[in-house]
């Protein structure tokens, strides 16, 4: 009964956060983004003490349970290695204490020193993360335009199609390679990711070696037969010795299942020679390729939530694709208050990227800030009635703000580049970035005041200007905007 509510609860989890990255309509990010606030890391980096607290308590209690039902990358490698279908295909190995401890110095090292990229690289959820946004998104996406197109023949607005497109190749890639190497090692080998890379695990590890309720041998009924080692995926239990090394068991509880003689129990105290026999565990067991199917089902129903207009150019000419213009300082979303801030605090887990219903956050490549988000605007631009990234953020990297502070909070300017500016080039009038300024911080004036023919172009007041971006986003220049936003270091308030 403990191993099927383990079960459930894991699989309400995992579709849940997985749910969360998918979704692009804003709906349910508001019903689960608690699932993200619990993840042990960014409740690290965000200080949140309650989350801390529980986690650990939890630990102390029950062992690595967050491991095997709160953390959406151990659940991934449970189903991955679900899928090998070899029985008895685990053995015992002792622990490489010497690597989780390395990996451990290393994300405490990048955490202290800021460096956001390294300690992405290391951290489950994060890892998750990406492989949610970049692998799994734009499936969903494409399934989602599939039964779009299938609706329109209808005329049905159940769904509505969205845009698919690459946000950055090198996270990608980075996505791609965690899949493939976490994937060969959970399907192979179970849980070594957790016990030998994963720094969460290694943290929890510790706490676990004194929870109160443990995986405990009754030597008496133990026959020896090995099938509690043989279907141990975190290869802790040496059934020769008896012995269950706790810093890895993430009481999945496979092994107390598979004991035919009821020699395993999870319990307070060990079994003496006295104690009362253990029940026969039933033979029925739940499929945990179940989580799969279940998976499935909810991507395919949640893209009816949509509610959002249909996004057309109206089909009369080829529009050449804008480039982005190259800036001295990179964006950051409003509420991250700095550069600084969003490094020291971001796991790059890129839910605010999949959250942005704009396709202004996208992950940056610089090697410090590798996968961290940063804003342009050749796709839209920051508007002020969305908070969305700050309210999906779970570490902190960006505060939550009102509607109103994100209309006063300037972070960044916008710059006039002559050259590109159609008034100049093609002689015609414009005006665009004047029209849809939302704070009216550029004025149209006269290139030449001397010359009444002289063209109108835009004068920006940096004073009024908070860098949401409209102006570059519906500037009509191509390649390169005649306007762009130069970023601030430190975020302001206008």
């Amino acid at each position: 009964m403990l191993r099927k509510i383990r079960l459930v609860l894991a699989g309400l989890f995992f579709i849940g956060i997985t749910l969360m990255f998918l979704d692009f309509t804003g709906t349910l990010h508001r019903w689960l983004s608690w699932m993200a606030k619990v993840q042990f890391l960014p409740a690290v980096l965000a200080l949140n003490v309650v989350v801390i607290v529980a986690l650990l308590a939890l630990t102390l209690i029950f062992g690595r349970i967050y491991c095997s039902v709160i953390c959406p990358m151990g659940v991934m490698q449970d189903v991955i290695a679900r899928l090998n279908r070899k029985k008895n295909k685990y053995s015992y190995s002792g622990a490489i204490s010497w690597l989780r401890y390395i990996m451990l110095a290393i994300m405490v090292v990048a955490c202290v020193a800021g460096i956001g990229s390294l300690m992405a690289l290391l951290a489950p959820y994060s890892s998750y993360g990406r492989i949610a946004t970049f692998i799994l998104q734009p499936l969903w996406q494409l399934g989602n335009n599939v039964l779009a197109s299938i609706a329109e023949r209808v005329d049905s607005y159940a769904f509505y199609t969205t845009d698919v497109w690459m946000k950055s190749l090198s996270t990608f890639g980075i996505a791609l390679a965690t899949l493939l190497v976490v994937g060969f090692l959970a399907f192979r080998h179970g849980r070594t990711y957790c016990n030998t890379i994963c720094p969460v695990g290694t943290v929890l590890g510790f706490f676990a070696r004194f929870s109160l309720f443990k995986v405990r041998f009754d030597e008496e009924k133990c026959k020896n037969c090995s099938l509690c080692s043989k279907n141990c995926k975190a290869a802790c239990i040496d059934y020769k010795s008896h012995s269950v090394d706790y810093s890895r068991c993430v009481a999945c509880g496979n092994c107390i299942d598979k004991c035919k003689f009821g020699a395993l129990a999870y319990s307070m105290k060990k079994a003496g020679k006295k104690s009362e026999p253990v029940a026969e565990p039933r033979q029925e067991s739940v499929d945990e390729g179940k989580r799969s199917f279940l998976l499935a089902t909810a991507l395919v129903t949640t893209a009816a939530m949509a509610q959002e207009k249909k996004k057309v150019d109206g089909g009369l000419a080829e529009i050449k694709e804008k480039l982005a213009p190259v800036r001295q300082t990179p964006i950051t979303p409003p509420g991250s208050l700095s550069a600084s801030n969003m490094q020291k605090h971001c796991t790059a887990c890129q839910l605010c990227v999949s959250e942005c219903p704009n396709g202004v956050l996208r992950p940056s490549s610089d090697l410090m800030k590798l996968m961290q988000p940063t804003m342009s605007y050749e796709r839209g631009y920051c508007r002020p009635e969305c908070t969305r990234c700050a309210e999906a953020c779970p570490a902190g990297a960006i505060k939550p703000i009102s509607l109103d502070e994100k209309s006063s909070i300037q972070i960044g300017h916008a710059v006039f580049i002559k050259k590109n500016c159609v008034a100049v080039n093609d002689g015609v009038e414009c005006g665009n970035c004047a029209r849809h300024c939302p704070v009216g911080a550029i004025e149209m004036v006269q290139l030449d005041e001397e010359d009444d023919e002289s063209p109108f172009v835009p004068a920006v007041n940096e004073s009024r200007c908070i860098g949401c971006g409209a102006c570059e986003n519906l500037c009509p220049a191509r390649p390169f905007p005649a306007i762009f936003v130069e970023g601030h270091e430190v975020h302001k308030i206008v």
